[in-house]
């Protein structure tokens, strides 16, 4: 695994392992398209990517828009690279029927992910045990963890396709939840910078995101060894549906709805105690 601390000359880039961030980031980190300093990349998993930058870690990352409400004083939004959709949202999933789970214990894959802050929103007296998101399923699939009963798992990245496998069934779309009771896409992921660093320099980073995306479109195999290398035990066809949820137009800009759904997420985190209010700009400001 690459280093997490930067070299003279050299942005170190924090994402997952999921296969809409190598492919958004492969051309960028193979250096195939133009950036202000070259890319050193460190993958990680979503959850250790935002506990990163509670600590400030890394120059830029990957994060969850949940997380990202938590350090905005000291990271800003790029308009490019990050997740937002219709029908991309996390499931619960239970193993068998339950009705209200206020009160039921819930696997979550951490506390700063948009899944939590979601789950919380539509039953805010869930009890929560956290794994790592890959954990969840099989957590569900037991019945039982840390030697306590589990009623139900909150899923994101690739086991929205592959819950059925654990015998699972869909309690409810958190997305789809979230699409009816706002009209709007849910945000799940952004691209964070540092706000010290020079605004010439934000406009050029979100530049050269935009870039590697479009890259990417133009050029669909070029990645797919990258991709493939990261996706471990993931089928061809969940890697390509996983891709093709993920990446979309707010993954080129954020857009003017898009940013309507991210303000709208943070006044319901604030309103629910998750997060302080803040006047911060959410996004960078393109000239």
């Amino acid at each position: 695994m690459s280093s997490s601390v930067s070299q003279p000359n050299v942005l170190t880039l924090g994402y997952s392992f999921c296969p809409n961030d190598t492919f958004i980031f492969h051309a960028l980190h193979a250096g195939l398209v133009a950036a202000p300093l070259p890319v050193q990349e460190v993958l990680e998993d979503v959850q250790t990517l935002n506990e990163w930058a509670v600590s400030g870690r890394l120059p830029m990352t990957k994060i969850s828009y949940r997380a990202y409400f938590s350090v905005m004083r000291e990271y800003v939004a790029l308009r490019s690279g990050g997740a937002l959709g219709r029908g991309v949202g996390p499931l619960i999933v239970t193993r068998e029927e339950v009705g209200d789970l206020n009160g039921k214990v819930v696997v979550s894959p951490g506390a700063l992910t948009t899944a939590e802050l979601l789950l919380r929103l539509v039953y805010p007296q869930v009890q929560v045990v956290r794994l790592r998101y890959d954990e969840v399923m099989p957590a569900v699939q037991r019945g039982e963890v840390q030697g306590q009963p589990v009623h139900a798992g909150l899923i994101i990245h690739e086991s929205r396709f592959t819950f059925p496998q654990y015998g699972l069934h869909k309690h409810l779309d958190l997305g789809a939840w979230w699409e009816g009771e706002t009209g709007l896409p849910l945000p799940l992921g952004a691209i964070l910078v540092k706000r010290d660093l020079p605004e010439r320099m934000k406009v050029a980073l979100n530049a050269a995101v935009r870039s590697s995306l479009e890259y990417a479109y133009a050029h669909p195999e070029a990645a797919r060894g990258y991709i493939r290398q990261h996706a471990l035990e993931m089928s061809d066809e969940v890697m390509q549906a996983h891709i093709d949820l993920y990446v979309n137009p707010f993954s080129l800009d954020v857009g003017q709805e898009g940013e309507r759904a991210v303000r709208e997420l943070h006044r319901r985190a604030v309103e629910v105690g998750a997060v302080e209010a803040s006047d911060l700009p959410l996004f960078v400001d393109l000239p």
